[in-house]
């Protein structure tokens, strides 16, 4: 009795055990992948100082050096131009946009209003006539209120 509760109805310890393994079974090659990757190596570049370089060698790897050098240089000095060249039509819009400012200030006759600025002036002239009617509906409306109140029933059916 006392091995059937120690061992469980299988005979051996592990049971449990085989159970947690079934569950992270998926785990093993994500682990497998995981350890190749870290035991790759990187490819190592040329060194100058190895004894084994032949002159040739050593050449090559200074010319390639030379030309990726001046490669980076290039787009470097290209692309610098590209942002100085943006720069100077921004600084000379906002120059401009400022000089356009100042002479609206300065004119002493009234701008043409765009089609959109005249709109906009019509939309406010008729919201403004429009709020001045409902507020004296409103008074009416108040007046009539306060009169039905009083016992001007007349007033009442509105």
């Amino acid at each position: 009795m006392r091995h059937y509760r120690q061992y469980g109805r299988h005979g051996f310890k592990g049971f449990y055990t085989m159970r947690i393994v079934r569950g992270y079974a998926g785990l093993a090659p994500m682990a497998l992948a995981l350890s190749m990757g870290f035991t790759a190596a990187p490819a190592l570049a040329d060194d100058p100082l190895d004894a084994t370089m032949t002159p040739e060698a050593l050449a090559r790897d200074r010319e390639q050096i030379r030309r990726l050098n001046a490669d980076q240089l290039a787009y470097v000095q290209q692309r610098d131009t590209q942002y100085a060249q943006g720069w100077r039509e921004y600084a000379g819009a906002s120059r401009a946009d400022a000089g356009r400012a100042d002479a609206r200030q300065n004119d002493t006759r009234a701008p043409a209003a765009s089609s959109s600025q005249r709109d906009y002036a019509q939309a406010q002239r008729e919201y403004a006539a429009a709020q001045r009617e409902y507020q004296r509906d409103l008074a009416q409306w108040r007046e009539d209120v306060a009169a039905c109140r009083a016992g001007y029933y007349e007033h009442c059916a509105r």
